[in-house]
């Protein structure tokens, strides 16, 4: 029994790492690309996240001690490993709080009329207060708050699949290939949560593969689901924000019930997400913990006061150059692990040359088209 309850409560750590505010910007670039060419970068993502997270599970496994990715990277990669990946995840992270106080307002402000600029700043003042005191009731309440988040996607799908229109979902241009992949990679990352995982099941290692395989494949289901159903019925007046556009379809009850997932998802995510960053640069940095608050809240501000103001733009950017940093460390590291392993692994995946060699490849590209 318990062994059971590990494994889900394994699952349920992946799923929520995984599944946040990216999920509200996948329709509009899938809907600018082509429905189609979304779906491809849906499949090579996942399949690319999945294998990510599986060699993440494998390195976490061959370590004896309990680390984050920095910490990997520190060991087999050495101080320039473990340098690019923490300046990595302190981008990700002013990347996300850029485009959660983005999407806040724009989300609030189709809730209740009036300026999102001034929803954003009203936000900002709340969630950096709520940081500064280090208010750890929102963190207790983040698995369940996950589930509930889950069961409004999925509520969402039912009432809009019926008004799926087919002909939205037959459109493709091949010279966007890339278009969607820096959003749908934002929302597919998730190995920060697998050395969590590890712990959750110390007693039951076996099972991690198989934890890693159905916390992937869920949220895999869930974007996919949410994207036939947003922009099956809005089509190319998919907004930036999916659920304003889908509310604007349906009317005043979705207005309110479908963005308030979103506005959900983004507050607690900034919370969460700050709280990182000022924890990274109090403990790692050993910057006192006013000075790091600031740090944490004024950079994101700065750029959003400066004129960064797209949701989707921010969250394409910070995934494709985030993401693609990181999972060609993951690929680099995963490697090195096979050799100088301190432990033998519960289970190993292959990595030959030519598979690394064509996943950090992708990540590449990817890194290139953002910057074109």
């Amino acid at each position: 029994m318990a062994e059971k309850r590990s494994f889900y409560e394994a699952v349920a750590t992946l799923i929520g790492t995984i599944i946040g505010a990216g999920i509200f910007g996948i329709p509009y670039v899938v809907a600018k690309a082509g429905f189609l060419v979304g779906m491809v970068n849906f499949v090579v993502l996942g399949f690319m996240i999945m294998m990510i997270n599986l060699y993440t599970g494998e390195i976490a496994l061959r370590t004896k001690k309990t680390h984050q990715l920095v910490g990997f990277a520190d060991i087999y990669l050495g101080k320039w490993g473990k340098w690019i990946m923490t300046f990595t995840s302190l981008f990700s992270i002013i990347g996300a709080l850029i485009a959660y106080l983005i999407g806040e307002g724009e989300v609030l402000s189709a809730m209740f009329g009036g300026s999102a600029f001034m929803y954003s700043m009203i936000f900002f003042v709340i969630a950096s207060t709520l940081i500064y005191f280090d208010l750890k009731v929102i963190k207790d309440s983040e698995l369940w708050l996950n589930l509930v988040l889950l069961i409004l996607i999925l509520v969402i799908c039912i009432v809009a699949i019926p008004s799926v229109n087919l002909q939205n979902l037959q459109s493709y241009d091949l010279s966007k290939i890339f278009l969607p992949y820096g959003v749908i990679l934002f929302a597919f990352v998730g190995a920060t949560a697998i050395p969590a995982m590890e712990v959750e099941l110390k007693n039951n290692k076996k099972e991690m593969r198989k934890a890693i395989l159905v916390g992937t494949l869920i949220p895999f289901i869930v974007y996919i689901l949410f994207t036939i159903s947003v922009v099956g019925v809005t089509g190319i007046k998919t907004t930036e924000v999916a659920t304003v556009g889908l509310g604007e379809f349906f009317g005043k009850y979705m207005v309110f019930f479908g963005n308030l997932f979103p506005v959900l998802t983004m507050a607690t995510s900034f919370f969460l997400l700050g709280l990182a960053m000022k924890w990274i640069l109090h403990y790692d940095f050993k910057i006192n913990k006013k000075l790091s608050w600031l740090i944490t809240v004024s950079i994101p501000l700065i750029l959003f006061l400066l004129g960064v103001n797209s949701f989707v733009g921010v969250i394409g950017f910070t995934g494709a150059i985030a993401g693609g940093i990181e999972g060609i460390l993951l690929v680099l590291i995963a490697k090195m692990a096979k050799k100088k392993g301190e432990v033998e692994p519960a289970y190993s995946i292959p990595l030959p040359w030519i598979f690394a060699v064509i996943l950090m490849l992708i990540f590449v590209l990817g890194l290139m088209f953002q910057f074109l």
